[in-house]
């Protein structure tokens, strides 16, 4: 549904939600404290930004300071966010995963002038890179339960007692400065994942997350009767327009999970209507579905298989508007015996997850279809705040991600590249005009680096990253997302990267899911001692080699693997292999692992 109230700023979304539900019972956010959940009301939440925006004016905070926040998904999140923007201040939002070093290369690039930090944890990170940040002067961080002698160290509490003191001196004066931020004002920094090289920031004013919010309230239903679980970071564009911003406009509650370790019992405790989220979580309840239903006796695995081609066949006609007779007892069967079960594991009240920062395969959308799990997959970049194109809730297409949306012009270059322009296209980025110019063209067509093309309904389909492409030393153009997405699907397969770029075939790196080796040894009386050697044990290249076998039977001959190696630990964001948003960065892989690669290409003449 449309945005329940009027606005023209993000800031100003906020002011009037609020206001619209200052005495509603309903919660505006949900937080884990101690072990439970824990309502935070309209009233207060507004309070709350009120009092910290008074706290930041107090020690020096000015219309257009840079302020970064450095924290988990938690209510004081929206606080300080809100609270910069009253201001007039821009906040530079950063990931909780990242390292030191990493986070002073972002304090250094943004100028940045106060770091709010969550807990000891990121106030750490700040304190070890202070000196090295010359626009630095102070810190603060969110959590009273940190204690610091440090006198350029400020918790949360100091900061509110502050702002009451300044409130009393300068009435009136939030509210002032708040009226003189406009649609066009820079908003915020988001600094890019950094696949390659160091991160740029993305400048994105008021109206370009405004014209996002408003594009996708029009097509994709948040409703005030909602609860929307937000896991995937704040810092990431995607999360921060479609998981806060946008369901914040329609009156949804938002409730925190506590991790991604912790979803699965989230789920259940919240029992959410809506969750954004990435394919991969879709990949883990498949393989964990799939495994566990391998294990039951045939006549279970019958009724499972049944049930989900009466699924399929049913959720197509019913998009078709023509259900066979017979079909929908068939289907109430099925759902009794079989998808209510499954759908239960999510809590039992979705209505649909929105999925998006990374390709879904075809295959598992329609799978989660058939259970009656909707998924509406949709494609952005951060440049573009961030949703260029989505399915709809009673229209989608497995395998693309919709039409683009209201008010966002698509097309595809001659050399398949997908082009956008809108509303919704970035300023720049901060301190790179070059990097700018290559972005956005003379035209202000911004060049998203992904190729695609349309179908004859308009829907866009992503192939893969333009500079992902591998070009084989045949002449080959191979896309590695697809493939790998393939090979995802298996349940004894945690991580996959395609390596071909330049060479004559197609080799692969595998981290496979150890706890799906160690049951498979158990079963058939492998002996080992630790993951590294069940890894390298004949049997279980050989599992792993049927696997690819089974998966990429339908590729042509040069999309297929040859030869694969099996890595003993997870691909990560604390060793750098992976972004926050577990995208794996390709060249920081193949530069670890390079030895291992070569040995996959030694007997080419």
């Amino acid at each position: 549904m449309a945005s329940v109230i009027e606005y023209s700023t993000v800031v100003e979304m906020f002011d009037n939600i609020t206001q619209k539900y200052l005495s509603d019972s309903r919660p505006m956010l949900m937080h884990k404290i101690e072990g439970s959940y824990v309502n935070f009301s309209y009233r207060e939440v507004r309070e709350m930004v009120h009092s910290f925006a008074l706290g930041l004016a107090a020690i020096g905070i000015k219309r257009g300071d840079h302020i970064a926040v450095i924290s988990e998904n938690r209510p004081e999140w929206v606080v300080a966010d809100m609270a910069i923007m009253k201001l007039g201040a821009v906040n530079i939002s950063i990931y909780p995963t990242l390292t030191p070093k990493q986070v002073e290369y972002i304090l250094n690039d943004a100028d940045v002038k106060i770091a709010i930090a969550s807990n000891q944890l990121q106030l750490n990170k700040v304190l070890k890179i202070f000196n090295d940040v010359p626009s630095l002067k102070r810190a603060i961080v969110l959590s009273d339960k940190v204690v610091t002698q440090e006198k350029k160290v400020m918790n949360y509490s100091h900061v509110v007692e502050m702002g009451k003191e300044f409130d009393q001196l300068y009435p009136g004066y939030v509210d002032n400065e708040q009226k003189k931020i406009k649609p066009d004002d820079l908003m915020t920094l988001i600094y890019t994942s950094g696949t390659t090289g160091n991160p740029k920031g993305v400048m994105l004013t008021h109206n370009n997350l405004v014209s996002n919010m408003k594009a996708c309230a029009s097509i994709i239903h948040f409703g005030s009767e909602d609860i929307l679980l937000s896991f995937l970071p704040l810092s990431h564009s995607y999360e921060r327009l479609a998981g806060y911003y946008t369901a914040m406009a329609c009156g949804t509650t938002i409730a925190y999970a506590e991790s991604i370790d912790t979803l699965r019992d989230n789920l259940i405790e919240v029992r959410p209507t809506i969750v954004t989220t990435v394919p991969r979580l879709f990949e883990r309840l498949y393989n964990r579905i799939m495994k566990q239903m391998s294990e039951e006796s045939k006549i279970k695995q019958t009724i499972f298989n049944w049930a989900i081609n009466v699924g399929k066949t049913y959720r197509y006609s019913k998009r078709k508007n023509v259900i066979a007779p017979g079909l929908s007892l068939q289907h109430k069967i099925a759902d009794k015996l079989v998808f209510k079960k499954i759908r239960e594991r999510t809590g039992g009240r979705i209505k649909f997850f929105v999925s998006g920062g990374a390709a879904l395969a075809a295959e598992l959308g329609e799978f989660f279809d058939a259970i009656g799990i909707v998924v509406i997959e949709g494609y952005g970049m951060t440049e573009a705040s961030p949703v260029i194109c989505a399915n709809l809730e009673q229209k989608y297409k497995f395998g693309t991600v919709g039409p683009p949306l209201p008010g966002v012009q698509v097309k595809i270059a001659e050399d398949g590249e997908i082009l956008a322009k809108g509303p919704n296209v970035m300023r720049g980025y901060w301190k790179n005009p070059e990097a700018t110019k290559e972005a956005i063209d003379k035209d202000g067509w911004l060049h998203t680096g992904d190729i695609g093309q349309f179908d004859s309904d308009g829907f866009l389909k992503i192939t893969d990253r333009k500079k992902h492409l591998f070009v084989s030393s045949g002449g080959k153009n191979i896309a590695p997302q697809h493939i790998e997405g393939l090979f995802l699907q298996s349940s004894f397969i945690e991580q996959v990267v395609l390596i071909g770029d330049g060479r004559m075939y197609l080799t692969a790196l595998i981290v496979p899911s150890f706890d799906s080796l160690k049951e498979y040894a158990k079963k058939h009386r492998i002996e080992f001692s630790n993951n590294e050697d069940l890894s390298q044990h004949p049997e279980i290249y050989k599992l792993l080699e049927g696997e690819l076998s089974k998966f990429q039977k339908d590729l042509a001959n040069y999309e297929r693997v040859r030869k694969f190696t099996i890595l003993n630990s997870p691909l990560t964001i604390e060793n750098d292999e992976l972004t926050p948003t577990m995208k794996v960065k390709r060249r920081v892989v193949e530069a670890k692992y390079k030895e291992l690669i070569e040995k996959m290409y030694a007997d080419v003449v």
